[in-house]
């Protein structure tokens, strides 16, 4: 037998029109659905902007799988391993059309990207498609509180957020090791924005983030999000999550500093959107029932038109 003959097959790789093709198809995705990650993403330079809008978009496949109404939890559960069996079989080489996949497992290979960490990103949002028991006391009337404890809490919002945190850092470029930790409670601190934000949204889809035990504190249950909720009544168990919030932004400022000059502006443009995000629910009273509570364009371009700033000095 030759030696042509016994070696192993070389690893796929797409062509440079493919790749071209490809982080176009992110930029788009990322621009139309991440209303606040966009505005960052802009001021990197190319390269890292296209490899996050890479990330973005693998990010928001796995949600629109895992968030999917006309599809049976178990459903989404397997099309969920399908999507994370697909990105397996491009990071061994194996050719793909997909075009998420292919800007992916390139920006991977460019920035050092550890596979283990994409696939917990997969699998944070597959913890919103485990089957609950028809016997859990706290589900009710289509509500399922999803987790007891803030720590319970904890574990998810690293799978979702703290992980992009790490994926970020890898990109940005950074140094010191001492960036990791600082990169996860940044990341948690972007998630609890996120759980406040949407408590109203996330309880349509019959999800309660909020711990049980948190709940239960201040004398509130699961069935409180039916209807129309009091927002009285939830105000001071917002107020409690928004201040761990801000004790995680702390990091992400102590964060900046760690990671490449180039970077450093994103970086402080997104962690200054989500806690202004932050600060105008606070200003709205914690009122997350009545409208979901956004920042306009506007007042994201002045933050963007600083970050630019940033750059330039």
């Amino acid at each position: 037998m030759s030696a042509a003959s016994s070696s192993a097959p070389l690893p796929w790789s797409p062509a440079p029109p493919q790749l071209v093709m490809a982080y176009s198809v992110c930029r788009g995705i990322t621009r139309t659905a991440a209303k606040n990650f966009f505005y960052a993403f802009l001021v990197l330079p190319r390269r890292k902007r296209d490899a996050l809008c890479a990330v973005y978009a693998f990010m928001r496949r796995c949600d629109d799988i895992t968030d999917d109404p006309a599809l049976a939890l178990p459903d989404r559960r397997h099309k969920l391993d399908t999507w994370l069996d697909g990105l397996h079989r491009a990071q061994q080489g194996q050719p793909t059309d997909d075009p998420i996949l292919l800007a992916l497992t390139d920006a991977q290979r460019r920035f050092h990207i550890p596979p283990g960490l994409l696939d917990e990103l997969a699998q944070g949002t597959a913890m919103d498609v485990e089957t609950e028991s028809a016997d859990d006391p706290s589900s009710v009337a289509g509500l399922t509180v999803q987790y007891k404890t803030f720590e319970d809490l904890r574990l998810y919002c690293y799978r979702v957020a703290s992980v992009v945190g790490l994926v970020c850092i890898h990109i940005f470029g950074y140094r010191d090791p001492a960036a990791e930790s600082l990169a996860e409670s940044c990341g948690l601190a972007f998630q609890m924005t996120n759980i406040i934000r949407d408590v109203k949204e996330d309880a349509a889809m019959g999800r309660v983030y909020l711990p049980e035990e948190d709940l239960a504190q201040f004398g509130l249950t699961a069935a409180d999000l039916l209807a129309a909720p009091d927002a009285a009544r939830f105000r001071p168990l917002l107020a409690l999550e928004a201040d761990r919030a801000r004790e995680f932004y702390a990091s992400g400022d102590a964060l900046i500093p760690f990671v490449s000059e180039d970077s450093q502006p994103a970086l402080w443009v997104l962690i200054t959107i989500y806690r202004n995000l932050l600060e105008k629910i606070a200003a709205k009273r914690y009122d997350v029932f009545t409208e979901k509570v956004s920042l306009t364009t506007w007042e994201k371009l002045r933050v963007l038109g600083k970050g630019f700033w940033k750059r330039l000095t």
